[in-house]
């Protein structure tokens, strides 16, 4: 069982804007697209077939709804997510010509922030994943961090996904240090190339500090997994007409977790035995399927059926 800790939001699309540089005439039609970095990286893995739990406060509301019933399609258990009377958080999506997105956040007295540390994880559990706006608006991101730290004491394999929103980080120097401190907890670091500027340091320091392997994301060109042996490998992107990069990121983090699950190799030592045809094997696969999810719209992580090449 992987668990994925974290928020799920609405992302509001626009649709119909052009991306050629042209003027923007008119306010855009925003569509409501399930989203979070958390739910997406849930919904990929059960897309891919992995035994996946969501664990989350969601609100009772219309979009609240929603998002258990895509969890529930995807496969994903719900049982950890708590429930709250609090509207669900929202994000303004603006997708740039080369499809890359930002985002503007409605965070304010939403029921996701407000998460509070279950009594214990679900059985079976082997891994936990964590990231994204859930880490960074109190309270709950207290109450994840300590999630993190008690799965990684009781010798779980944890993952870590920053996914700097910097809009929603008021000191940003407050949370570079907090970063720092999650790494001694962290047995798997992917960020983006954007993320590892924003937060300073290099790969080694962060090794160094607890993580059995970084995997930095470069867009386009591809991944590069870094272990803490010293080892450095790399594989390109897999080409694809790209539509927006909503998701892709959190793909990468479901693949990863599925892939090495499948391997088994879903704990701190399976990585950091893992060997450079073993890397090769699961970047590609994590590539490829970020890859689907950034040829269509929004965060439409791929099925196992849709991915082809080698797997698991």
């Amino acid at each position: 069982m992987i668990v994925v800790a974290g928020e799920a939001l609405i992302d509001l699309v626009p649709q119909g804007v052009p991306t050629d540089g042209g003027p923007v005439t008119e306010l855009p039609a925003l569509a409501p697209r399930l989203g979070g970095g958390p739910y997406n990286t849930a919904v990929a893995l059960g897309r891919l077939g992995s035994s996946v739990a969501f664990c989350s406060r969601v609100s009772r509301d219309a979009f609240g709804e929603a998002l258990l019933g895509g969890l529930r399609t995807a496969g994903v258990d719900v049982s950890p997510v708590q429930r709250g009377d609090e509207p669900t958080t929202l994000a303004v999506a603006s997708i740039g010509a080369d499809g890359s997105a930002g985002y503007s956040f409605y965070v304010e007295g939403t029921a996701d922030r407000l998460f509070a540390v279950p009594e214990a994880l679900p059985a079976g559990t082997r891994a936990v994943s964590f990231g994204t706006c859930s880490l960074a608006l109190e309270p709950g991101a207290t109450a994840y961090e300590d999630v993190m730290r008690s799965a990684a004491a009781q010798g779980l394999c944890t993952a870590l996904d920053p996914n700097i929103r910097a809009g929603l980080i008021p000191d940003a120097d407050a949370y570079r240090a907090r970063f720092k401190s999650w790494l001694a907890s962290t047995t798997l670091l992917k960020l983006s190339e954007e993320d590892a500027e924003w937060l300073g340091g290099t790969p080694q320091e962060w090794l160094a500090a607890g993580p059995a392997a970084v995997v930095i994301t470069r867009g386009g060109e591809g991944l590069t997994a870094l272990t803490r042996d010293g080892g450095e490998y790399s594989v390109p992107g897999e080409r694809v007409d790209v539509v927006d990069t909503i998701g892709a990121g959190d793909t990468v983090n479901a693949a990863l977790l599925h892939g090495l699950s499948r391997q088994d190799a879903l704990s701190p030592a399976g990585i950091a035995g893992l060997g450079g045809d073993d890397w090769s094997r699961l970047l590609r696969f994590a590539a490829r399927a970020a890859a689907v999810t950034c040829s269509r719209a929004g965060a439409e992580p791929p099925y196992a059926t849709e991915l082809v090449g080698p797997a698991w």
